[in-house]
């Protein structure tokens, strides 16, 4: 019988989440180009014809179309109902681990941002500043939220003194990242928008995951930057956006941060022990 309550509500979360992945498209195209996020609807990016409403079902809209514009027939990128389907099956995800909670909806809303950055950066190698100040925010606001649904005052005080903290952590920690980088390969090893990022996720995740995130990135970062010089897909001189790694380093910190962070800790307990 719970399975039955069960397969209605997933089928919900992931339509929820496939349909904000439909805005987050919108906000991956315009934003970094200055443009409204609200007017025009939306419309083929070729002859700019308005999209009929079944055309934009997430994911299924791109299939009824067979991938091109119902006018012109100009393709139209894979690349919209992937993202479409990604943030259906992370919503999907958050909601499996952690239930009807203030959890499930502050991480649909990090993870939102999360994917909206990386994919801004990998198309632009910038960080919107609007993002990640307004992510910042947000998750304060969710650590004020999740202390005071537990503890009250004081559990929100100090829910927002961690957030605090690990996000000015979050800025010093890239800040000497990218010294240090800049001083290792004689350039700019990293931009400005990155340690807002780390700030931002350190706000949403608390020190202990933000040093976890900030080590699944750089470590995911170095062996795909280095296979990309070792292939020649990439020069030793050439930029790489950073954000993206930053991003999944937060994913996996979010989902998986306490058991790896216990992991790593009883190798210390069993060391001392020996």
């Amino acid at each position: 019988m719970e399975i039955f309550l069960t397969l209605p509500a997933c089928f919900v979360v992931f339509a929820l989440g496939a349909s904000i992945g439909s805005f987050l498209n919108v906000v991956i195209y315009r934003l970094p180009a200055n443009l409204s996020l609200l007017y025009p609807p939306s419309r083929c990016p070729h002859c700019l014809t308005r999209l009929k409403k079944h055309h934009n079902v997430p994911v299924f809209g791109w299939l009824w179309l067979k991938g091109k514009c119902g006018h012109c027939k100009s393709a139209i990128s894979r690349r919209y109902p992937l993202i479409e389907f990604a943030t259906g099956l992370l919503f999907l995800l958050v909601f499996l681990m952690f239930g009807v909670s203030v959890q499930t909806l502050g991480y649909w809303a990090f993870l939102s941002w999360l994917l909206a950055l990386s994919m801004i950066d990998l198309d632009t190698m910038t960080l919107p500043e609007p993002l990640t100040r307004s992510g910042l925010v947000l998750g304060l606001a969710f650590q004020l939220c999740l202390g005071w649904t537990t503890s009250g005052l004081a559990g929100a005080i100090e829910r927002f003194m961690m957030g605090a903290i690990a996000a000015v952590l979050g800025i010093w920690l890239l800040d000497l990242i990218a010294i240090a980088g800049s001083m290792v390969f004689g350039q700019q090893a990293m931009g400005a928008g990155d340690s807002k990022l780390m700030a931002m996720m350190g706000a949403w995740l608390g020190w202990k995951s933000l040093l976890l995130a900030g080590f699944l990135a750089c470590a995911s970062g170095a062996m795909v930057g280095g296979g990309a010089i070792a292939l020649g897909i990439l020069s030793r001189r050439q930029p790489m956006p950073f954000g993206p790694f930053l991003a999944l380093g937060g994913a996996i910190a979010l989902f998986y941060g306490e058991t790896l962070i216990a992991g790593y800790m009883s190798q210390f307990t069993t060391f001392g022990q020996g």
